[in-house]
């Protein structure tokens, strides 16, 4: 039995009663003021109470459970600072009504009555509209207040790790669903709402290079929420005066210390020259690949010739480059090379090499 029908009983016998009264009352005046009249009292009231229960039956429902609903889907989608915020403000124009209320109950009346219960309105609506408006400086301010009055206060370069920004070029790499796998993030990954705006935005771009790695983005979106290994937490939280995204999950991270998972350049040095702690993939990637000295022998296939004369060019399995040395005689063909020179470069690690 369902909560709308127990609802709907209620109002029906609720309106039935008020539907028999007001017949029975209805019913006395009609036969008092006329001798013919059509109905005894009885029927007004059986006819009435019958009316009642009809209009609690179909309208009950309409302002008990329906504007409930309403409000807890509204809620749902208000984040937890702004229902805070909302919650402080509404307290607060409570609070300097009531104080208000006595003075203003003392003027003559008609003031006395209307000016009391005018002041709860119009404070408690301006006390959550300067709340709403500037939560974001409140509650920063809050985190100040509590992190100096802490033993050890958070500096520059200490974050939280149990949680971590993922940026929207980190998703689209699609690299961050491996490496959560493997259990080195251990915290959680929080993934803004605006992020996924701009994730969806590109998914929908007219470009068709844009629209395959958003779609690849979501793609690798929904595989990391079916892992239960990997804590996904996608939150309302937004930042306010600050338009591009990259500033808004610098802004963020300062606020929530934590670390942002990313793999674009601008975005990492721009964080690093904020105080903001930077997780890049393509520096894990560089920093795993392997170790190879002068003098050690390994496998490679030449699959293309390189830039200088007789080169060939292969990869290693991390997608490390091999330049070999009269290399374009084995195009297409696994041979036995002994590794001449290792350089690290921006891109990442070179070996040069020659045919064993």
């Amino acid at each position: 039995m369902s909560i709308d029908f127990i609802i709907r009983l209620i109002g029906a016998v609720v309106f039935c009663i008020f539907g028999v009264q007001w017949g029975t009352e209805l019913g006395q005046l009609a036969n008092a003021s006329s001798t013919t009249s059509p109905l005894s009292v009885e029927e007004y009231a059986f006819t009435i109470g019958l009316g009642g229960i009809l209009v609690g039956l179909i309208l009950t429902p309409y302002f008990t459970t329906f504007p409930i609903r309403v409000l807890k889907k509204k809620l749902i989608h208000l984040s937890t600072q702004k229902l805070f915020s909302t919650l402080f403000g509404m307290v607060a124009g409570l609070i300097i009504a009531a104080l208000l209320s006595i003075p203003l109950s003392m003027l003559p009346a008609p003031f006395g009555m209307i000016l009391p219960f005018a002041g709860v309105v119009l404070l408690v609506y301006l006390g959550i509209v300067l709340f709403t408006s500037r939560e974001n400086d409140i509650f920063s301010m809050l985190r100040s207040i509590t992190s100096s009055s802490s033993s050890s206060p958070p500096e520059s370069g200490s974050f939280d790790r149990r949680k971590a920004l993922l940026d929207t070029s980190v998703i689209i790499d699609g690299r961050i669903n491996d490496i959560a796998q493997t259990g080195f993030l251990s915290g959680k990954l929080i993934i803004p709402r605006f992020v996924l705006a701009e994730l969806q935005f590109i998914a929908d771009s007219a470009d068709s290079l844009k629209r395959q790695r958003g779609r690849r983005g979501l793609e690798v979106l929904t595989s990391m929420q079916k892992d239960t290994r990997i804590p996904i937490q996608i939150t309302d939280v937004d930042v306010e005066g600050a338009t591009e995204v990259d500033d808004k999950l610098i802004i963020l991270a300062r606020q929530m210390h934590c670390p942002i998972v990313t793999n674009d350049y601008n975005l990492n040095r721009i964080a690093e020259l904020q105080g903001v702690m930077v997780l890049n993939i393509n520096e894990l990637a560089n920093a795993i690949k392997t170790i190879l000295l002068p003098g050690e022998d390994l496998k490679v296939k030449i699959i293309q010739e390189g830039k200088e004369a007789n080169q060939g060019v292969g990869y290693l399995d991390d997608g490390t480059m091999v330049v070999v040395e009269n290399g374009n005689h084995y195009l297409n063909q696994t041979i036995n090379v002994t590794v001449t020179k290792v350089l690290q470069t921006a891109a990442g690690r070179m070996v040069f090499a020659k045919p064993d």
